[in-house]
């Protein structure tokens, strides 16, 4: 993957295509009729989303239809999962703390 997912995933209209993905693998005209957005520029965040691998694109007629790939996803995720286990923490000691005052 050339371009860091997180870079990717900082575009909002990139976290756009990949919310309507993850319904459906989608051609580009449902996508650019989806978001409101004009073609060239879904095309462009489509192209960065292939490169980087979270989109995978077949063709079909003269279609190209884009489909979510979650891989990358799933590293997002477990760089995300000690934060989650710090959260847990926090929010667990916040429990205690709230329950001992309700006494």
């Amino acid at each position: 993957m050339s371009t860091d997912a997180f870079t990717v995933l900082a575009e909002p209209t990139r976290r756009r295509i990949l919310d309507a993905l993850r319904a459906a693998d989608r051609s580009v005209n449902e996508l650019v009729d989806g978001l409101g957005v004009s073609q060239p520029a879904v095309s462009k965040h489509l192209r960065v989303l292939r490169e980087a691998g979270f989109v995978s694109c077949r063709v079909a007629a003269r279609q190209r239809i884009y489909r979510l790939d979650p891989g990358p996803l799933r590293a997002v995720d477990c760089w995300l999962d000690p934060y989650r286990e710090l959260w847990s923490q926090h929010l667990d000691a916040l429990e205690q703390h709230l329950d001992s005052q309700e006494q």
